[in-house]
């Protein structure tokens, strides 16, 4: 992808209209618990053009599917108190009614899961499943739908598809189950695509085969992607920018060529120093982050990523005590750290990138 515009990062104000495809501002989604409020997401804005991936990374429990679950609407209003704006092509979906947002679904945005076996139902077949899907949305006969599940499984890659068109899923491998699932997430053109952890589980080849279809079928719909995963290689490979979350907020946002050779945020240093390099010769072994991800129940006071950042003296103490807001270092480059940039770029040109 050669347009590397920026079209994420803090979104414009409440109350202001809309100025990308999809625009996420303040989004809160919280859990009431009889331990405590769970904050899974606190406070997350970014926005999204069509025809732009953005990569959404970070360790497990930093809130990178809630997030995502958030903007298709699929948390219980029962158990989850979700607040801020999702606007998506001009309407906003956290006030919107269950009805008016599941219309939404499928048509306007759809999602992959991370497990399409258990995402897809085990009683109905791959055909019958993407045959429904498609008819909630179009009014055609099952003729009709069936002939375009059929195109649909032939466009992902899967041999023979008037014949596996019958097949349940535990009858389809992994690789071909999870092009099942995004021929099921394409059946009706969506123009907002969330890809939740698409190659989990899936051996190397296979992966790179799913990365290259996804971005095929990008180019062909124009969608807005966003890829939701903890595998910094297929950021790497897909996205246009990245948003790293950490403890439910977002710590860093950068064009990927940013985030790879200029990051300016100690947990963005710390995720790629625990990455394998396969492009060059490692003298040492890979850099674990220090520590475990704080709870979303008692997330720490200040940064909440202090009890584990190793540059946190260098601040006095306001690592513990004020919580830094995501600001502009550099144009198209977001960061939510104390350190000053000078600082910030020093350590990273003499500590961090060498041993990379």
């Amino acid at each position: 992808m050669t347009d590397t515009t920026p079209a994420a990062g803090p979104a414009t104000g409440a109350g202001e209209a809309p100025t990308a495809f999809l625009e996420v501002r303040d989004l809160k989604i919280h859990f009431p618990t009889d331990d405590g409020l769970v904050k899974s997401v606190d406070g997350l804005s970014f926005q999204l053009e069509k025809g732009r991936t953005l990569g959404i990374v970070g360790e497990s429990g930093s809130g990178k599917s809630v997030t995502s679950l958030g903007v298709l609407g699929l948390h219980n209003r029962h158990n989850a108190n979700v607040s801020g704006e999702i606007w998506l092509d001009g309407q906003e979906l956290v006030g919107a009614s269950p009805g008016d947002v599941r219309r939404l679904r499928g048509r306007k945005m759809a999602m992959i899961f991370q497990d399409p076996l258990s995402s897809m139902h085990p009683f109905y077949t791959v055909g019958a499943q993407i045959i429904e899907a498609y008819r909630v949305h179009n009014d055609v006969s099952k003729q009709v739908a069936r002939k375009h599940a059929i195109d649909m499984l032939g466009r992902v890659g899967i041999p023979k598809p008037d014949k596996r068109v019958d097949d349940y899923p535990h009858q389809f491998s992994g690789g071909m189950r999870q092009r099942a699932m995004i021929a099921m997430a394409l059946s009706c053109d969506p123009e907002l695509l969330i890809a939740d952890e698409p190659t989990t589980a899936l051996d190397v080849t296979v992966q790179a085969q799913i990365l290259d279809l996804i971005r095929d079928l990008q180019e062909e719909f124009n969608s807005a992607v966003i890829m939701i995963t903890h595998d910094l290689g297929v950021v790497a490979e897909l996205s246009d920018d990245i948003l790293v979350m950490y403890a439910g907020r977002c710590a860093e946002y950068a064009s990927v060529e940013d985030a790879f050779h200029k990051p300016l945020h100690p947990y963005t240093w710390g995720l790629l120093g625990s990455m394998p390099r396969l492009d060059r010769e490692r003298t040492e072994r890979l850099m674990p982050i220090k520590g475990t991800p704080p709870s979303l129940i008692n997330v720490p006071q200040g940064c909440a990523f202090n009890p584990r950042c190793a540059y946190k003296d260098l601040n006095g103490d306001k690592s513990t005590t004020v919580r830094p807001e995501l600001v502009e270092a550099v144009p198209g480059h977001k960061v939510a750290c104390h350190l000053p940039l000078e600082k910030k770029q020093e350590i990273w040109e003499s500590e961090i990138r060498p041993k990379l």
